[in-house]
């Protein structure tokens, strides 16, 4: 039947896979810009991390006693503080304030911290004099970031006290007698900020943190040790919860994605009962020729089934051809328009082995359905009246 009505049956599978390629090309760009999405804003060591601070909770304080405690609590791998204050940076004959951070290199791989250019600083001594700072602090100075590395940076820290004879807050100026010099830039535009070393905030004598991120050794732990810190009084966030929330929204995009590319396969599977019904009526004779050399009802359904099945299939692996095609065409154009107006290339497309192989099953479960009703309808003709069809 496939050699005899070849133009027909490679329509009908032609169209089995644009409505195939339609959902796979459609989901798939779901998929790439989730991926492309999360994987900028975390990375698998952040997922396992929690954000620990106080809440500005009166009387509450955290310092290097409170990270002991908490590290002490059964199923945490790692911690790392974080301490934050006011400061004045000055870079040639320009001056700003912004916000400090002082953090070891550990702190950035719990943050999921990416740096747009440069390096990140260990926390050997001879990177003590190194710092990474925010895309948007640069703008305060009027720095593009090639002019950025290299350049001379002095910093008047402004540290807060608690008076106890008065309630009120005072503030101390300390200038650092230290240069320090830009190695890394983070992509931040509506943030001023730069990240220190953790020992320069050390030397300082300051014991008051802002943050302690606080790693699990494995996800089951990461309730457990949530509820352990909160008993403690203090306040704890977790950028998985975040992650979690942006997952279910990217399903909600997939599945709307996915309806469009259902309604080219229900126009396709249309087109195909079509095909099949019309295969039935021009081989009436045939079947009834068939019927009487003794081939049974059983045999007749299980030919037309399996001629629908080996569409469907057909039309599932050439819709993943053309959803892959088609999406490597889309890509390749978008990344060459960005290119050409100096922006960065992506990936926008990602297609995970088992949808491919769910695309190809679901194919070939539509061409089965499709060629259910024929099928039936070619096993209970009568041999007779099927010889006698003109």
């Amino acid at each position: 039947m496939f050699r005899t009505n070849r133009s027909r049956t490679i329509l009908t599978i032609l169209g089995i896979s644009v409505g195939i390629g339609a959902i796979l090309f459609l989901v798939s760009l779901g998929y790439g810009l989730q991926q492309l999405i999360l994987n900028r804003i975390t990375t698998s060591d952040a997922l396992l991390s929690l954000d620990v601070t106080t809440a500005d909770v009166s009387g509450l304080r955290m310092n290097s006693e409170s990270e002991k405690q908490i590290s002490a609590i059964t199923g945490v791998d790692k911690t790392s503080p974080m301490v934050t204050s006011q400061a004045q940076i000055r870079i040639d004959d320009i001056s700003s304030e912004l916000l400090m951070n002082f953090v070891n290199h550990e702190f950035f791989l719990l943050d999921g911290t990416v740096l747009k250019k440069g390096n990140f600083y260990t926390d050997e001594f001879k990177d003590k004099n190194k710092i990474i700072i925010s895309s948007a602090a640069l703008q305060l100075f009027n720095l593009s970031e090639e002019d950025a590395f290299g350049k001379i940076v002095k910093f008047t820290i402004f540290v807060s006290g608690d008076e106890e004879a008065q309630e009120k807050i005072t503030r101390s100026f300390v200038e650092l007698e230290q240069e320090f010099k830009i190695i890394g830039i983070v992509e931040e535009e509506s943030s001023s900020y730069v990240y220190l070393p953790f020992s320069v905030s050390q030397d300082l004598g300051i014991d008051n943190y802002s943050k302690i991120k606080v790693k699990a050794d494995k996800k089951e732990n990461l309730d457990i040790i949530r509820e352990s810190i909160i008993d403690k009084g203090f306040m704890v966030s977790a950028l998985s919860d975040i992650i979690e929330q942006a997952n279910q929204i990217f399903k909600v995009v997939q599945i709307v994605l996915a309806s469009f590319g259902i309604v080219a396969l229900i126009v396709s599977a249309i087109g195909m009962f079509n095909t099949m019904t019309i295969a039935l009526l021009e081989r009436t004779q045939e079947i009834g020729i068939m019927k009487a050399l003794g081939a049974t009802s059983v045999d007749i359904w299980n030919m037309f089934l399996a001629e629908s099945v080996v569409i469907g299939f057909l039309g599932g692996l050439g819709g993943i051809i053309i959803g892959i095609i088609g999406g490597e065409i889309f890509n390749y154009g978008l990344n060459f328009l960005a290119g050409a107006l100096g922006g960065e290339k992506i990936d926008l497309f990602y297609t995970p082995l088992w949808f491919g192989l769910t695309i190809i099953i679901f194919s070939t479960i539509v061409g089965l359905m499709t060629g259910f009703y024929p099928a039936r309808r070619a096993a209970n003709i009568n041999c007779l009246e099927a010889l006698r069809y003109k």
